[in-house]
């Protein structure tokens, strides 16, 4: 009589690991949690997504025409007609406001790109060849931050003539050197790491160096000072906008409210404390979402 043989034990199942994020993924989570931890940072982030909500939206949200006048509501003390009151000419300054927004953050955006197109390119030939190149780049941005921002600012808008596109410009080049220096900065300790000595040994031109492995890598530090240069765009343009160099009446911009509110200011107080006010609350909110995209991106500056 035979025994059949007991049935070999099953094996035990095997469950297969869950994938881990890749480092990118684990690195944006790990900058998003101490981005909540930090709440600053949060109130910026809201607050200059607010910003730019309007901007885009300011047509829309204006309740009057910001530009046509209403006599028979001169200096109008805010209400519920007029939120913010009214200037001197009977115009609505909430949709004075709004739309003043719409010109500062056109100026902000736009200057600092213009900063960027112009000055990345140089920091990086600066940074990566060295010598000639490094020399004249570094004569040029030492003779522009010979003058202050606002001083070179202002310079720039008076040779080019008053308008909201001069003032961008004069703006965008006052911005240069120090997106020149930062992007030099960084080329200089990106091209001595290994993996840029392994492209080159894989037979890697300039152009892929600069553009696919040290550029990338620079990014960082460069959004950082992109969320810097908004705040300081913003300023600048209020200020050229005061002197007379910027926005030119009757088109609204919180620099064109704040000059026309000198002569009332015992008076209208309302007309220049709020632009003021809005000038000061943009400037802090890019200022606050700088610290945040800090904490992200560098863990090692950042907070907490």
């Amino acid at each position: 009589m035979t025994v059949a043989p007991s049935p070999a034990p099953a094996a035990p199942a095997v469950t297969a690991p869950a994938p881990k994020p890749g480092p990118g993924r684990g690195r944006w989570r790990s900058g998003l949690r101490r981005l909540r931890r930090n709440r600053l940072a949060l109130v910026g982030a809201v607050l200059a997504t607010l910003f730019v909500c309007v901007a885009l939206l300011a047509p829309l949200l204006a309740p009057y025409d910001p530009a046509r006048p209403d006599f028979g509501a001169a200096l109008a003390e805010p209400s519920w007609s007029h939120w913010l009151g009214t200037d001197d000419l009977g115009r609505d300054q909430l949709s004075r406001v709004l739309v003043g927004v719409t010109a500062s953050m056109q100026v902000g955006v736009l200057a600092v790109a213009l900063a960027f197109v112009v000055a990345v390119p140089l920091g990086l030939v600066a940074g990566y060849y060295g010598r000639f190149a490094d020399s004249a780049v570094s004569r040029l941005t030492d003779t522009l931050l010979a003058f202050p921002f606002l001083v070179l600012a202002v310079g720039l808008a008076a040779i080019l003539g008053p308008s909201l596109e001069n003032a961008t410009i004069a703006i965008g080049i006052s911005q240069i050197p120090a997106i020149i220096r930062i992007t030099r900065a960084e080329t200089l300790r990106l091209k001595h790491l290994d993996y840029v000595g392994a492209a080159l040994a894989n037979g890697g031109n300039d152009r892929v160096i600069l553009f696919r492995h040290i550029l990338p890598n620079a990014t960082s530090a460069l959004i950082v000072q992109a969320t810097v240069g908004i705040p300081s765009a913003i300023i600048g343009e209020a200020v050229l906008s005061f002197l007379g160099l910027g926005v030119q009446p009757p088109s609204p911009s919180l620099g064109v409210m704040l000059s026309s509110a000198q002569p009332f200011i015992a008076d209208a107080p309302w007309m220049a404390v709020f632009p003021g006010l809005v000038i000061v609350l943009a400037t802090l909110a890019f200022n606050l979402l700088g610290d945040g995209v800090r904490d992200i991106l560098d863990p090692r500056g950042g907070t907490r």
